[in-house]
């Protein structure tokens, strides 16, 4: 008879367990344990993509708790107060959290019922050894059989739904493409056209004229499919296609219609994709790895620039030339995290501290092509490092180098006068008389800073400064500068309002031999932008914006030139 009333006692004590779990998914959250030296191991929590890897800690340990009161978060008003006060009080199998908490509405996990129940039957062992069967009394043998009767129904419903559950899980689990890769997309309609520069010429004196061009609408597609295999890496193939040419670049055999230049270009132009005929091209495609809390690893296989791994310290305006930040590729970021062409190769994050962080990489622009003068370290390059100082919330501050080669042909910002516009990718290949066609090695210097006054208004800025050796014939100074106003928020929640006043790449000096080369067009490239983007729903924002370029080709002379849009943006 006795061995039959511990028996009951097992069965009910392990019943109370079952209820208490089903009525609070958090109640095993905490240990359950009648050995107050019994340590919990809390599971980490589940990764997004793009997340830093987390270790399990340990639970660390806590006196038995003898009294519901002493868990300071567990109020009489709590629903479950009952079941925990039972455990606590008549069976002694609970013990919070360190700093005296039971965290009742944290999510349970598999391990953490294990670690409790564990405990708990390690708990119900000791009372039988302890010969204390006693405990158990004809009115809990009563209910017992009773909530046996009442739940029997329920709790066969219960099995054959999570049989049945089971089985389809194992099903798409086994049938799905991945279980961890997610689609998403933007898509850019924008209307838009150039006003005023009737009267314009070239950096070298070419002839110009961009009121003569037509209102355009233009689009632009990405397709983003990332990936995680352990939870915390990342891999993304990017597809995009469009039809978004430069609105100022000149087009072939029709020069006199468009300026040379690069200055005002779209975050989201761009003429390789715009002549494929609307099909989709590879943008980019890169693997993240965090190796730990303060190192991650990026590598990149295509279409990358070190922006894509650095931090340009332009929160609100960069969106990486897609349709949410800033109009112009300009007002996104310094030119000089993007000099020469997109490559391929790697980038590294290094935090020393909440503070202080390192960015260094290295792309090559023929990383694919076997030739004697390409390849990953035969060709064109750049390589960045970059400290950002971070010291709090509010701003931050970030000091750049970037040093790069390029052949004939190819070096440039991708913005500005000196990019491949004006110059044609070769800084001054028959701009002006006398000057040849030449690789470029080049060191380039920038700081940038950002300040968050309040969650509506945030304060940037940035200069550059880029020291480019032309190979056989001499070295030029190009300078960039620009200052950003921010306004989180304005008007309603996803709203943002902007506004660059800045300087675009801008060649300020070129010697020969160590003589001055004589230069008709100094000016500075000026540039300035406003925008609103009116944040429609959820996933559509209107950005009815206007860029004012005051000395297009660097030449003040020039009638000004203003380029107007209306971008509608999908994201999904």
């Amino acid at each position: 008879m006795r061995k039959f009333y511990m028996v009951c006692w097992y069965t009910k004590m392990f019943r109370k367990l079952w209820i208490a779990l089903l009525s609070s998914s958090t109640l095993l959250g905490v240990a359950l344990t009648a050995n107050p030296s019994t340590l919990a191991t809390e599971a980490p929590s589940s990764q997004s993509i793009t997340s830093q890897p987390q270790q399990a800690g340990i639970i660390g340990t806590a006196d038995q708790v003898t009294s519901v009161s002493q868990l300071a978060d567990v109020q009489p008003t709590d629903w479950a107060f009952q079941a925990l006060q039972s455990l606590v009080e008549r069976y002694g199998v609970i013990a919070g959290y360190p700093d005296g908490k039971f965290r009742g509405n944290r999510a349970l996990t598999r391990y953490e019922f294990v670690a409790g129940l564990n405990a708990a039957l390690d708990r119900v062992n000791e009372l039988i050894a302890a010969g204390t069967a006693d405990l158990v009394t004809k009115e809990d043998l009563a209910t017992l059989q009773k909530l046996q009767e009442e739940f029997s129904a329920e709790l066969a419903t219960l099995r054959g739904r999570v049989d049945a559950l089971e089985t389809r899980t194992a099903q798409l689990e086994a049938q799905q493409f991945s279980t961890t890769t997610k689609l998403s997309g933007e898509a850019i309609f924008a209307l838009s056209d150039s006003f005023g520069g009737t009267s314009v010429t070239g950096f070298g004196g070419a002839p110009a004229n961009a009121d003569r061009s037509n209102t355009v609408f233009q689009n632009r597609v990405r397709l983003n499919l990332t990936s995680s295999f352990m939870g915390w890496d990342r891999l993304r193939v990017r597809l995009q296609a469009g039809n978004a040419n430069p609105v100022l670049t000149s087009a072939p055999g029709n020069p006199a219609v468009f300026l040379f230049s690069n200055e005002g270009r779209f975050s989201y132009d761009d003429s390789t994709v715009a002549t494929s005929n609307g099909s989709f091209n590879l943008g980019i495609l890169d693997y993240r790895l965090p190796l730990s809390r303060q190192l991650n690893v990026n590598f990149f296989a295509n279409g990358a620039f070190h922006y894509h791994y650095a931090d340009t310290l332009n929160p609100f305006f960069d969106s990486e030339g897609g349709g949410s930040g800033a109009l112009s590729r300009f007002a996104e970021r310094n030119p000089i995290y993007e000099i020469g062409r997109a490559g391929a190769g790697i980038g590294f994050n290094y935090r020393f501290s909440q503070s202080l962080k390192l960015d260094f990489g290295y792309l090559a622009s023929n990383a694919n092509d076997p030739s004697p003068s390409a390849g990953l370290f035969n060709g064109n390059y750049s390589a960045l490092a970059q400290i950002v100082f971070h010291p709090n919330d509010q701003f931050r501050l970030g000091l750049t180098y970037v040093n790069a080669y390029n052949a004939p042909g190819t070096f440039g910002f991708g913005v500005g006068g000196t990019g491949v516009g004006t110059f044609a990718g070769n800084l001054l290949p028959g701009s002006l008389p006398g000057i040849p066609r030449s690789a470029v090695a080049s060191n380039s210097y920038g700081v940038q800073a950002v300040y968050q006054f309040s969650p509506q208004f945030v304060l940037g800025g940035w200069a550059g400064l880029t020291e480019a050796r032309l190979i056989g014939f001499g070295d030029a100074e190009i300078w960039n500068y620009a200052v950003t106003l921010a306004f989180p928020d304005l008007g309603k929640k996803g709203n943002l309002g902007g506004l660059i006043v800045g300087v675009e790449p801008t060649l300020k000096g070129l010697q020969s031999g160590g003589v001055q080369v004589p230069l008709r067009d100094r000016d500075d490239a000026l540039h300035v932008e406003g925008f609103y983007k009116y944040q429609l729903t959820d996933n559509i924002s209107l950005t009815p914006g206007l860029i004012w370029l005051p000395a297009v080709n660097q030449r003040s002379v020039n009638d000004d030139i203003f380029i107007g849009t209306l971008r509608t943006t999908f994201n999904f």
